[in-house]
Formats: structure tokens, sequence, C-alpha cells
């Protein structure tokens, strides 16, 4: 689980070094302004305690201030709704964040404790605009943890892992703020961020090995930088030249798939993902042709746009824990990536024109959703199809066993766990390419949490035997480094002294240690963007901006309505005889949404369909000119070869001159 950090540590110091005092002094006065305005109470976690807290050498004074710091968990817990999916009269997110993050600089467990609860709440709590300051206080905390103090120790700690989730989960928040077009005031937070990010773009170096890591890390500075150039209107500095101007070429290319956004271009297949989640929850009749859309854009998840590929696939395995069809689709999008990808990059086609190096980020995160829905789907068909697939594995889980020493390669027949293991198990090597060793690490990773999920549920016992045999497996048999320390990693991740490949099941008392996977966030990240892609689909729209209440409002509520009773008009069909009554019912709300949802996607389809027939015109045209100038060439390298034989200058089907006719006869 080691790796030494060598030359980027004393790089990262100079970065950082002078940024903590300043920026926690400034971040303390700012959130004590903005406490006074709300009328809430001031913080009672000092500079002051941590220090002592972190420094005392004395028993008795260590014993107090520890349980002092137990007060303020609990206090914590209640702040932040930890129990109530962070709803509550008693339940302040912002000033219950910015606690948290103060607290987990406390050594020990009450900083285990503190970010595990962070991370909890960062999942479940819902979106309010009110969220953001102390959002960016907390990416700004977690960054300068990350830059200026992980990178300085010379081994990986499992608190880095816990960081890395809880930035993604920041980042991951900010950004559909960003799509809302929120950040527009919040220029100046976005600069403050920008040494961090300059400084977590050198990390590569550090967590390449460790793609649980990595992904979190990447995911941060891309969503980083299609924030800082839309909102501040200025070339990203901490991202790679190259990669940029990639990126903007793919852009152009595909600009006309595209739906604009605030400014930013969504692709038509998280566009479609989005549709599908909103088709299962108001469980309208138009989900099969929504899917049978969303397949068409499958080529879309080649696109070096890999953010939106991967929110699409967030999106729609939030469907899939709800509905078969849509697992089905996600399952075979991923099999036609997988199969379409690695074939080219045997054939070795194209290689110096695209760069397959985010390939990678696709495959790791379908592997964490795959493994949310075999743990959190509604119905066990799903789990279990989840796991095992829609064939008939019985011969496949009999040939998934690496004590096999068969040279045969498996074929990939669907993303299912079990498929995936056995095909990516078949291929691994020294010098395999980097989707598959990150795949099999990332499924060996997801099985190690998966395993420790289920302890002590009873009515999980078959899939959890399941899982504990396929690890055992590769505990056993697998002799690559790189997949040893996927479970290393996770066992330390989860600090279970617990082994988790013992034959016995352990009965887990609940609410003990972390969220190993998260939960809500995608559901969260899904009801929010259909209520932006769709907003006629609900009558009650919820905007992310708090509502502005006066306070005559609040305090007669009743008169209100009463003088808006008096304002209703009523009138009578004797006093407008004209009106015509309807000869059926009025259609319900459903019905009028899948009528809705239907005209737009209509709309959206044949306009594309529009597109690909003048694509497919051009390409036609293409093709016949290019086929006639073949036959021309063609035929000049026969007329050229019968000249050489023959000394004949006519075509074979031409007949000579007169003269030469009489000539010949002479002869």
């Amino acid at each position: 689980m080691s790796v030494h950090k060598s030359s980027i540590i004393s790089k990262l110091g100079v970065i950082c070094s002078s940024y903590r005092e300043e920026l926690l002094k400034q971040n303390y006065e700012n959130l004590d302004r903005e406490k006074s305005q709300v009328s809430r109470p001031s913080f009672s976690i000092t500079n002051e305690f941590i220090l002592r807290f972190n420094q005392t050498q004395d028993p008795a004074e260590e014993e107090e201030l520890l349980e002092q710091a137990r007060k303020y968990i609990l206090r914590c817990k209640r702040k932040l709704g930890l129990k109530t999916l962070g709803s509550g009269r008693h339940v302040h997110l912002p000033t219950a964040w910015t606690e948290v993050i103060y607290l987990a600089q406390c050594k020990g467990k009450i900083q285990d404790e503190a970010l595990n609860m962070l991370y909890a709440s960062l999942d479940h709590a819902s979106f309010g605009y009110d969220q953001l300051p102390a959002l960016f206080f907390v990416a700004e905390s977690i960054l300068y943890r990350l830059c200026c103090d992980a990178f300085k120790k010379t081994f990986l700690y499992s608190v880095e892992i816990k960081l890395t989730k809880i930035g993604y989960l920041i980042f991951l928040r900010l950004f559909v703020f960003f799509l809302h077009g929120h950040l527009e005031s919040f220029k100046e937070h976005l600069l403050r961020l920008h040494p961090y990010l300059y400084a977590l773009s050198s990390s590569e170096e550090l967590y390449h090995k460790y793609p649980n890591i990595f992904s979190n890390v990447q995911f941060i500075l891309k969503t980083s930088e299609i924030m800082w150039k839309r909102e501040l209107l200025s070339e990203s500095v901490f991202i790679p030249v190259e990669n940029e101007e990639d990126f903007g070429k793919i852009n152009s290319d595909t600009e006309h798939l595209q739906f604009n956004l605030g400014g930013y271009k969504v692709s038509h297949l998280l566009w479609h993902c989005v549709a599908a989640w909103s088709c299962v929850q108001n469980n309208s009749p138009q989900l099969s042709k929504v899917l049978k859309h969303l397949i068409s854009h499958k080529m879309q998840l080649q696109k070096e746009c890999w953010l939106d590929s991967a929110l699409a696939l967030l999106v729609i395995g939030e469907a899939a824990k709800l509905n078969m069809a849509c697992l089905k689709t996600l399952m075979d999008l991923v099999t036609d990536f997988l199969s379409s990808i690695l074939s080219i990059q045997i054939q070795g086609e194209c290689c110096n024109v695209h760069d397959f190096s985010w390939y990678w980020i696709i495959v790791y995160t379908y592997t964490t959703i795959i493994a949310e829905i075999c743990l959190y789907a509604v119905t066990s068909d799903l789990r279990k199809t989840a796991f095992i697939g829609f064939c008939d594995c019985k011969s496949s889980r009999k040939k998934n066993s690496l004590m096999s020493t068969s040279e045969e390669q498996a074929e990939l027949q669907e993303a299912s766990i079990l498929s995936l293991f056995e095909y990516f198990s078949s291929k691994i090597s020294d010098n395999c390419d980097q989707v598959v060793w990150i795949g099999y690490y990332g499924l060996v990773y997801n099985l190690v949490k998966m395993s420790w999920e289920l302890q002590g549920d009873e009515e999980q016992y078959g899939l959890r035997n399941m899982i504990w045999q396929t690890l055992q497996k590769t505990k056993d048999y697998e002799k690559d480094t790189r997949i040893q320390n996927a479970i290393n990693i996770a066992q330390a991740e989860l600090n279970d002294p617990t082994d988790p490949f013992t034959r016995y099941s352990t009965k887990v008392p609940p609410h003990v240690g972390e969220e190993v996977f998260s939960k809500y966030i995608g559901w969260r990240i899904a009801n929010t963007l259909s209520k932006l892609l769709f907003p006629s689909l609900d009558v009650h729209v919820v905007t992310l901006k708090k509502p502005v209440i006066k306070y005559h409002q609040r305090k007669y509520p009743n008169e209100k309505q009463e003088s808006m009773k008096k304002r209703v008009i009523h009138f009578t069909l004797r006093e407008y005889p004209v009106l015509e009554l309807p000869m059926f019912p009025y259609p319900d709300f459903f019905t009028k949404a899948d009528k809705e949802l239907a005209k737009i996607i209509d709309h959206h389809w044949q306009k594309e369909m529009e597109i690909r027939q003048k694509e497919e015109a051009m390409y036609e045209a293409k093709e016949l000119h290019n086929k006639e100038i073949e036959k021309e060439i063609h035929f000049q390298e026969i007329m050229k070869k019968r000249e050489e034989k023959l000394h004949k200058k006519t075509k074979p089907y031409e007949l000579p001159l007169r003269a030469e006719v009489i000539s010949l006869e002479r002869k």
C-alpha cells in the first residue's frame, strides 16, 4: 500500500505553504460575517481547541478534550440531519459542514468520524443555493489538506482516499450549480481554488497506480477546468494544453449533436439518459422509445468529452436500479464501448490521432455503478442480473476460475460483474492495456467493499457468498501486484479489523463505520437535471434559489388566503350559453407529462434525423466520386499495359481506321 512520493513534494510545498494561515483566517471571517447575517450562533469549535486537542500530553486534559469533541460530534450529527436525509427544522447544512471540516483537523478517531459524517451528508443532502459559500470553503479546505498535507507524506494514507471521495462529491455538486447558472457571483471563490488545482494537476505520478483515487482527482480537475473557462472567461493553466486543444476540436466537430445549457454543451447521450430517468419516475409509456434513441447515441461514449459520459452513466444507473429495461440498456452501452475500444487499440488504428488515456475513467466509473446496482436496486431480480447477467451463466461461473492454466481468453458477452471479471482476469498481464487492468482493479476493489457492506445481512447471504468465493480465488491465485493493491487499499479504506475473507459471517451493529458507496447522490443529480432539462413535466418546479419570505407574509398567512379566495370569479353555464362541455374527461397530470415528453423527444429526433440524412447524402456522394476516380485510374492502367504489349492506342472495343485495315490485308 506504500508509494514513495518523490520530487513533487517540494514543488507542492512551495505552492501551498504561503496559503494556509491567510486563507483560514479569511474564510473564518467570511463565515462569521455570513452567519451574523442569517442570525446563527457563532462557532464553538475554535482554533485554540484544535491546537490543544492535537498538542496536549496531559492524560486528564486529553480525556476532557476528547469528551468535548464527542459532544461537538453529536451536535454536528443533529445539524447535518444524518438520520433524516438532511431535512428538518434542526438542520442547517452550511453551518454543520463548516463545523465538521474544522472538527476534522483533530487527530485520531475524531478526524475519521468527522470525515465520515461529511461524506454521508454530501451524499444525501438536497441542493440549496445557500449552500454555495460553505461548499467553496469545504472545497478549499479539502484541496489544502490534499496538496499541503497529504502530498508531503511519504506513504499513502487512508485519509487521502476519504479526502478525494469528499472532493468528488463537492465538485459534483458545484458542477450542478454551474449548470443552473448560480456561480456567476462566486468568481472570487473560484480564483481562490486555482493554486490548489494547479498543484493537484501534478498528482498523476502519485496516484496513477490507484484508480479509485486518481479517478476522483481527474473529475475534480475536469469540472474545475470547465467552470473556470465558462465563469472566468480564461483558459485553464492547470490542465495540459494538448488535451485542451483536442477537447475543443471534438466539441467543434460535434457541435450540432449537443444541447446548449447556460453556455455549456450537454451531449445527446446525457440528455437521453435524463429523459429515460424521467420516464421511469413518471411511469411513462415513452420509455422504450427513449431507450431506443439512447442506444443510437452509444458512439458518444467514445468522444473525449468524458465528463458528460460519466454523468450519463450515473443517471442511467439510477434508472437501472428501478427498471430492468434501463439496466439492459446500460449494460449494452458498456459492452459495445469495451468491444469497440479494445478492438481499435489491438489493431492500432488511429493511435496517433486520438488519445485513449481517458477511456479507463469510463470503465472504472461503470464498475462502481454496477456494484451500487447490485447492492441498492429495488428488486432481487435487478440485483441478481447486475451481478450474474441476463444469460444463463452456469457455464460462465464454472469457467470463472483463476486456477485454470489454459491460455484461452474469454470473450466479452455482457457487462455484468461476473462476465467482466472473467473477461478482465483472462486478459491481465504485465503488458496489458490500461483499460483491462483498471477495469479488473475496479471490480476487485468494489467487490471487497460490497462484501463488507453485506456483513450480517441474512437476506443477501447468497450474494455475499458468491462475492466471497470470487475474492478468495483472486486473493489465492492472482499474482499481479496491481490487483493485490486493490484488495489492500479497499481494506485500508474500510479501516475494518475484521478480515473480509473469513468463512464465518460477522454481525455488524447498526450505524458503525462509514458509507462505502454513494447511495443518494446519483438520485439527487438525476432529479435535479430532470427538473432543469424537462421543467414542463413538473407543475411545481423547485428552483435551487432559496425563496425570500417577508416578515408580514409569515405573520399573517390566513388573512392573505382569505383575500385571495374573495377574488375568485364564479360563473355558470346559464350566464355563458356558448360554452361547450368536453365529451371526455380532462387528462390527468401524468398523461399531460407523457404527451409533453413525447413532443420534446419527437422534435429533437426529427432534427437529428434531418442532420443524419444530410450527412449520409454527403457521404454517398463522396463515395460515388471516389469510385469514379478509381475506375478511371484502373482503366488508364489497363490501356497503358495494352499499349505496351500490342502497340495500339485504340480501346479494346473500338475498330481500327480503314487505312489500317487495308494495309493489314495487303500484308
